[in-house]
């Protein structure tokens, strides 16, 4: 399993210099490189080769006047701007086969953007001096703010700028999966909400933090104070970096959030299952702020990162699952019920539920035939619905199938397709 672990750099103003002069150059190589497939395309020729590429657009170009400037940097920081550009195009075609989500075509970088990175591998001959400094080829010593240890020598690292003007560096490290926790016994279903970040199947109940409303005045605040700035001066410029700021304060607190409750459940559990929300569908809703705000993909996937990096067990319930309208003591269908119904009482055995809690309670009990293989849900007009492919996870590092769809005349209509948790 590869795993990714960030520090926060301090370059001095010398280093800053030169890793901005880094950015510029991989930005330049980077839309050279589009422009020139660009062109190719425009005139019905063959996409010109990665090798064909670093020959023209490095190695001749350091020799013209034009881009000389190149040759300052070191050379492995524009072979891999070369190859993200590749990637990008993969990418691009394997969503138009179906291999993947769909995702835009590659377009030009801009200076303007202000998160900037640049990679270097193990060609670059970058490393960890003993002092415990980050050595960069052209760049210098950097100081680094290690927060904890690597647990293998890492293979790359990348070097990232983002909007609020902080530096990091980002090792690629590979890990097995020895480290596997003790066994427990417990198993839990996790039903997420907006109110409740988390409701699990034993009862308790996880306060959504609401970060991003807590913020809103300060945010408020920043933003009034931008929009007075004049465009292109430098009050602007540093106004628009205490913007950013304010958005990393509550993004950073938002995943140690998420990193703290996703550990304290895999710790806990042996199982997790979990609930496959439609956060697309939720994101055009008028909730779509509490929805981002919430994090539930980032959350889901850490469990199932974590999961599988400890040795426990993670499943996806299908979206269409009612965790809603089944009662968890005897597995009658109760019919939908209006979000404002928070309690109902059972009409087949007279059981009092919480609705988020019992919808935890089914989705455990679904994710348990899931992760056996026996899951044969119905979706909320009472239509079978065939199990959805259950994805690899992300030790075993082989292809994921793509998940089957449910067929037309099984897809539910109205509030049903918004995958709204809990119904």
């Amino acid at each position: 399993m590869q795993l990714r672990y960030a520090f926060r750099i301090e370059p001095g103003p010398a280093q800053r210099i030169a890793l901005s002069r880094a950015f510029g150059c991989a930005r330049v190589v980077y839309n050279d490189a589009l422009r020139a497939r660009e062109g190719a395309r425009r005139d019905g020729l063959p996409f010109p080769k990665l090798g064909d590429l670093s020959k023209q657009l490095i190695t001749a170009a350091k020799q013209t006047p034009e881009r000389a400037w190149l040759g300052e940097v070191s050379a492995v920081v524009l072979q891999q701007s070369l190859r993200d550009l590749d990637t990008a195009y993969t990418n691009f075609f394997d969503g138009l086969k179906g291999k993947r989500p769909r995702m835009g075509a590659p377009r030009f970088k801009s200076k303007r953007d202000r998160r900037q990175a640049v990679r270097f591998t193990a060609n670059a001959r970058w490393s960890i001096t003993p002092g415990g400094k980050l050595r960069l080829p052209k760049i210098g010593d950097v100081k680094v703010n290690w927060s904890r240890s690597l647990p293998s020598t890492p293979s790359t690292v990348t070097v990232v700028k983002d909007a609020a003007g902080r530096y990091f560096a980002s090792f690629v490290v590979e890990t097995d999966t020895s480290k596997v926790l003790p066994q427990t016994t417990g198993e839990v279903g996790i039903d997420l909400g907006l109110t409740h970040f988390a409701v699990l199947s034993d009862g308790r109940k996880i306060t959504a933090p609401k970060l991003l409303r807590r913020a809103e005045k300060k945010l408020r605040k920043a933003q009034q104070n931008l929009s007075r700035k004049t465009k292109g001066s430098a009050n602007r410029k540093k106004a628009v970096v205490k913007v950013a700021r304010a958005h990393a304060r509550v993004a950073d607190a938002r995943r140690d959030f998420h990193h703290k409750l996703s550990t304290t459940l895999i710790r806990e559990s042996q199982a997790v299952h979990v609930e496959d929300l439609s956060v697309k569908g939720l994101a055009r809703t008028r909730l779509a702020k509490s929805v981002h705000d919430a994090g539930w993909s980032a959350f889901v996937g850490m469990l199932e990162y974590k999961a599988a990096r400890y040795g426990r067990t993670f499943t996806r319930v299908d979206r269409f699952f009612p965790s809603s309208q089944l009662c968890s003591a005897c597995g009658v269908k109760d019919g939908p019920k209006p979000l404002a119904v928070r309690e109902w009482t059972c009409t087949g055995c007279g059981t009092v539920h919480d609705r988020d809690v019992n919808a935890a309670r089914n989705i455990r009990t679904e994710g348990l035939k899931v992760a056996a293989g026996q899951a044969e849900t119905v979706n909320a007009r009472g239509a079978q619905v065939r199990p959805a492919f259950v994805p690899a996870q992300r030790a075993t590092r082989t292809p994921v199938r793509k998940k089957q769809e449910p067929t037309r005349s099984c897809q539910p209509t109205g509030w049903a397709q918004t995958g709204i948790p809990g119904l």
